[in-house]
């Protein structure tokens, strides 16, 4: 394989689709085996991130098709490993304490550490975002979130 084919798969644009998507796809599959109500919101959402992966893999393959030079992925490590540690603190407050404390105090902490810092601001769009997944899961839909481990023993 010519060397300007493999520095065209290594772009980190290409590199970053190409692993989301394996992994989404990993995702998708158990979502097989769920009851379909069960199954909709991860199935829709891991789908949608498929899609817009796909579409970041096409737009990142023209630009090299094009001859533009691979940008990198950030300016700022630091800004990307606290996203990450982020996610994976959310992830365990969510087993711990559950869905809607660990949500009501992840959106405007994530908010606030990337600079929106509007107290009123933050205190709206949290009761928007989990009213609003409230609303249509909870009380539309019946499906049950979890409560976290601290309240249930």
């Amino acid at each position: 394989m010519p060397a300007s084919k493999n520095h065209r798969l290594a772009r980190p644009e290409t590199l970053t689709a190409i692993g989301i998507i394996l992994v989404a796809a990993g995702f998708l599959i158990p979502t097989f085996d769920m009851r379909a109500i069960s199954a909709l919101l991860p199935a829709t959402m891991l789908i949608g991130l498929i899609l817009l992966s796909l579409l970041l893999l096409l737009s990142d393959q023209r630009k090299a098709g094009a001859g533009e030079e691979a940008k990198p992925m950030t300016g700022s490590p630091k800004r990307v490993i606290g996203a990450f540690l982020l996610i994976v603190a959310y992830a365990l407050a969510t087993d711990f304490i559950g869905f809607y404390v660990s949500t009501a105090a992840t959106i405007p902490l994530v908010a606030w550490i990337f600079g929106y810092r509007n107290p009123l601001g933050l205190l709206i769009a949290t009761v928007i975002v989990t009213g609003t997944i409230w609303a249509i899961f909870d009380f539309g839909m019946s499906q049950d979130f979890p409560t976290g481990r601290f309240w249930e023993s």
